[in-house]
């Protein structure tokens, strides 16, 4: 038996072995024409390591694994005529204390549906349809192109009643899901974790499968066909990955082999103080080549198009969350997590080599610097970043009574001073709408007429800035409640006018961002956006132009962030000629007051704002504008 080779073991003691999962775990494989299981797991400590499972009565003396002889800590067997859907785990005796540890397969493609927690065999084979996305994929991911993402927790976009309150199945979600998001206008959905995860109240945050989809909604193949499906409806995946901690289960990584293998032994470093759960030791080759496989492994077996990583800031800084006394320096004396921006750089650079047009997003909430520069330059690599500063001061502009935002001006403007400076996702995100924070339409000032107003103003604004978008379900019809991982969204809160009003407002945002290539061509540089007016702060307006690599490309934005019309608004224009309102806030159908300019406004010869010509405009109360110039 030659399953796992030389080659394979010199590659994962270096670190760099990055398709481990074609290695370690269960494989269901021949040997002599006898079909069986070749079970291989790293237990470096083990003084004796087992399989047990349903198909020996759990026996621990049944079906012992061999330590490989050549100090690789991997333990490996076969067994003969073991089939797919075989339950097991790993029964693992320390050799230092004697513990004898049940462990479910770090590698496993499925587990068991929680609370259970065995590992099961699972052949993850499948014929994948070839689908238009498949063919413009490198079209759709590219930075230069529009990027409208939908986040949404997998366990409460919608329920099942009638059966209990269930969530819907993986299959059931191919059903519903693409077609909504395509009719929403939604470029991308990012997933909370899907990997598996023992307990529903982390949101899939605290994880023991790496390599596996939760099984509360069906098996990998089910996972499969709801990719291919929004794929085939032009919808891109992103799956939101954890390696920034995992949770102490004993069935889990925590203690593995009866010593500290994956995690730090030292608490100071390897146990994060907020979540109560372990981190990784990112400068242990063999940890980083788990964690940097389970990564590629999605990009691989699944052809999603990108990830969120979760939780870099934690990653990158030795003191994060921590008193003085509470951490290590590192050893040059600094904060600075030395093995995590190693990890970083190696994990954005292998994937990226093996699939360039896929996209690694971070979410990074300090100020480090190059988070999406290139690691040849002394970045980390990433595609992009979720610009947290950006959400903070635009959400505590907004949560302002009107007539105070003329003091607080800055708040709206000072995201313009850094937009440029990484390459930015502006997250409306599940963060935002949970732990008392309330809903984002809840979060809005005044009676419920404003309330709305104000939101698809919030989203106007957030459209037309520089950067990607991402908002979380439910925000796109204003969900009352709080979000609720164990409830189904509010939805039918939309047979009334006020939510059908905001979701269409979504939608025709998500139409006009995609069909106009200045709000999406050029996000990441000066050179798409221009100041008109950021001066009128007593007004609380703000005016500004987007552009695309085609000047004629164009697009005037105007929000007025108080209740009050502002007519004869002069506003300065770059060219002459008709200026059409393709975008009012205000408009009737969106549940507004239907003030506006009467679709179009003919420029004046009359200088303003610096430019030569400019338009005399209506702003409606609490309203984004859009106008551009008709060809």
């Amino acid at each position: 038996m030659n399953f796992i080779t030389e080659h394979d073991i010199y590659l994962f003691k270096e670190g760099s072995h990055y398709k481990l999962y074609e290695k370690l775990g269960s494989h269901i494989i021949k040997i002599k024409e006898t079909k069986g299981v070749h079970f291989a797991v790293w237990a470096p400590n083990a003084a004796h390591v087992s399989v047990i499972g349903d198909f020996n009565g759990w026996n621990s003396e049944s079906h012992p694994l061999t330590n490989r002889w050549d100090a690789s800590g991997i333990w490996e067997g076969f067994i003969p005529n073991l089939t797919n859907g075989a339950i097991y785990k790993y029964l693992i005796t320390s050799k230092f204390n004697g513990l004898k540890l049940e462990k479910g397969d770090p590698f496993a493609f499925l587990w068991e549906q929680p609370p259970r927690t065995a590992s099961i065999v699972w052949d993850i084979s499948k014929k994948q349809n070839s689908t238009p996305w498949q063919k413009t994929k490198e079209k759709k991911n590219r930075l230069s192109d529009p990027m409208s993402i939908y986040e949404m927790h997998f366990g409460s976009w919608r329920r099942v009643p009638e059966e209990n309150n269930r969530p819907l199945t993986y299959l059931e979600m191919a059903e519903t899901l693409p077609g909504y998001l395509k009719e929403m206008g939604f470029t991308h959905v990012e997933f909370l974790p899907t990997m598996e995860h023992p307990f529903c109240g982390s949101w899939g945050y605290q994880k023991v499968g790496y390599f596996a989809p939760s099984s509360r909604y069906g098996t990998p193949q089910d996972f499969m066909h709801l990719i291919e499906t929004l794929h085939q409806n032009e919808i891109g995946i992103i799956l939101d990955w954890v390696p920034s901690h995992f949770p102490s289960d004993g069935h889990g990584l925590a203690f593995f082999d009866g010593t500290h293998l994956y995690e730090h032994e030292n608490p100071k470093s390897g146990f994060h103080p907020d979540w109560k759960s372990y981190i990784f030791n990112y400068g242990r080759n063999e940890v980083r080549a788990f964690l940097i496989s389970s990564a590629l492994f999605w990009f691989d077996k699944y052809h999603i198009d990108g990830l969120r990583v979760d939780g870099v800031a934690s990653m990158l800084y030795l003191d994060y969350s921590r008193k003085e006394g509470e951490w290590i320096p590192n050893r040059y004396g600094g904060k600075e997590n030395l093995d995590a921006i190693s990890l970083l750089q190696t994990l954005n650079h292998v994937i990226y080599e093996a699939f360039p047009h896929a996209q690694l997003i971070a979410e990074e909430s300090t100020a480090w610097s190059g988070v999406t520069h290139p690691t040849f330059m002394g970045g980390l690599g990433f595609g992009m970043k979720w610009n947290m500063g950006w959400m903070h001061d635009t959400l505590a502009y907004m949560h302002q009574n009107p007539i105070h935002r003329k003091y607080r001006q800055n708040e709206l403007t000072f995201s313009l001073i850094y937009a440029f400076s990484e390459n930015f996702v502006l997250p409306l995100s599940h963060d935002e709408v949970v732990h008392g924070k309330g809903s984002l339409i809840g979060q809005m000032p005044g009676d419920e007429w404003q309330k709305f107003a104000n939101l698809r103003l919030l989203y106007g604004y957030m459209w037309a800035h520089p950067g990607k978008k991402l908002l979380f379900m439910g925000g796109e019809f204003g969900q009352y409640a709080e979000w609720n991982h164990q409830t189904s969204l509010d939805w039918h809160i939309l047979q009334y006018p006020c939510h059908q009003g905001l979701q269409k407002w979504v939608k025709d945002l998500n139409c006009v961002y995609r069909e106009n290539p200045a709000l999406y061509q050029v996000d990441f540089q000066w050179q798409g956006f221009e100041w008109i007016d950021t001066h009128d702060a007593e007004s609380s307006v703000i005016v500004f132009l987007r552009k695309g690599n085609d000047p004629k490309d164009s697009i005037l934005i105007a929000c007025n962030f108080t209740p009050v019309p502002r007519t004869d608004y002069r506003v300065g224009v770059p060219s002459e000629g008709l200026w059409i309102e393709i975008l009012n806030s205000d408009a009737k159908e969106y549940f507004g007051s239907g003030i506006g300019n009467f679709g179009s406004v003919q420029s004046e010869q009359i200088p303003s704002h610096g430019k030569p010509f400019s338009l005399n405009l209506t702003l409606p109360p609490l309203t984004a504008i859009y106008l551009k110039k008709n060809p």
